[in-house]
This record gives C-alpha cells, structure tokens and sequence, in this order.
C-alpha cells in the first residue's frame, strides 16, 4: 500500500524457481570479489498468501531488525580482518625497523600504535553489541555504532598499511592492496556510514 509510506511493506519469500523472477547480470566489483553480487529480476511475480513473512504491511521493520543483526555480523568480519591486516603491517614494520634505528623511523611505529588501538576499541564495540543482542537487550544503536566504527577502521587501517608497505603495497604481490578495496565496501553495505550516525542520533535523541 503505498499510500502508507514504510508502514505498507510487507515482506514475502520468494523461491528462486517462482515464475517472473531470474537472476540478471553478474556485477564486476573493485573489491570482495570472493562474494558474487548479482541483479534481481521481479516480472509480474505472484505470490500465495503463505509466502507473506511476518505480518502483513509489516516487512519495513523486519528489515530494520535484519540491518541491526546484520550489522554486528559485518563490524564483526571487519573488526577480525582488520585485525590481520595490523599485525601484517606490524611484522613487516618490524622486521624494517630491525635494520635500522627504531628513532629514525617513529612515524610508521605511531602508525601501527594507533591501527592496534582502533582495532581493539574496534573489537569491544562488535562484543558489546553482540552480548546486548543475545541476552536480548536493545541493540539497534549498538549495532550501528559497532558497525560505523569498525567499517571506518577497516578504510583507515588498511590505506595506512599501504602507506607502510610503500611502493610493496600498491602492487598485487602483496595482499594490502586488495585489504584496501576489500575495505571500503564495508563503509557501504548494511546502511552506509551516514545511515549508521542517523540511526545513532536517533536512538540517543
């Protein structure tokens, strides 16, 4: 009903088999492309009454409430990717610095300081969120913080890492490129970071 805005959704099951709906073009991705994303085709799909999931002109919120648990499960593949991707950068930094003096490479050395912390508040962020989801408190700004924080890190972590890597991390033998195109989708999917901080306001307001 879309005279009802957001509150005339209603959310079905479709089968991939259903008459009317097929699977279009395979997009071609800068990152995750271990993740195929693909275009949905609706033509003229009919559904039976028992496909309806939920309520009826109740589908809005499900998505709603599939956002929120989605996206401790995304901050939480972040934070852990990312967290590889520091202690990469670390080794590399530290096997550098073991051929020279520590006191004349201190920027890289802040770098990996700062990646350590973020990856950590990081990670306790996605853990909050996720013990408020499974002993059943509200979990919606929690979600969204851990989300908008640990896809922000994922972007900031793994350009410093190229940065570390230096002319190494802008080619393709070395995995820190990828990390980087990997991460920015992570600033994009379950709500983008601009989505993320008006589910926070609202939630705090």
């Amino acid at each position: 009903d879309k005279t009802k805005g957001n509150k005339g959704i209603s959310a079905f099951i479709v089968d991939k088999d259903d008459p009317g709906f097929s699977i279009g073009k395979i997009e071609h991705k800068m990152g995750i492309r271990g993740s195929q994303t693909a275009e949905l085709i609706f033509e003229d799909v009919h559904l039976p009454a028992d496909r309806l999931l939920g309520k009826e002109n109740g589908g809005f919120k499900i998505a709603m409430m599939t956002l929120d648990g989605g996206r401790i499960g995304i901050a939480a593949q972040h934070s852990a990717s990312r967290r590889r991707t520091g202690q990469g950068c670390s080794v590399h930094e530290g096997a550098r610095t073991v051929r020279q003096d520590p006191r004349q490479v201190p920027g890289p050395a802040v770098m990996v300081a700062d990646m350590a912390t973020q990856i950590d508040a990081a990670r306790l962020l996605v853990r909050r969120a996720a013990f408020n989801h499974d002993v059943g408190l509200p979990f919606t700004k929690e979600a969204a913080m851990a989300k908008l924080y640990a896809s922000e890190v994922a972007m900031d972590v793994t350009t410093k890492c190229v940065q570390i890597y230096g002319g190494y991390g802008y080619i393709r033998e070395y995995p820190m490129e990828r990390m980087m195109r990997d991460a920015k989708i992570t600033e994009i999917y379950e709500g983008t970071s601009q989505v993320q901080r008006m589910v926070i306001a609202g939630q705090v307001l």
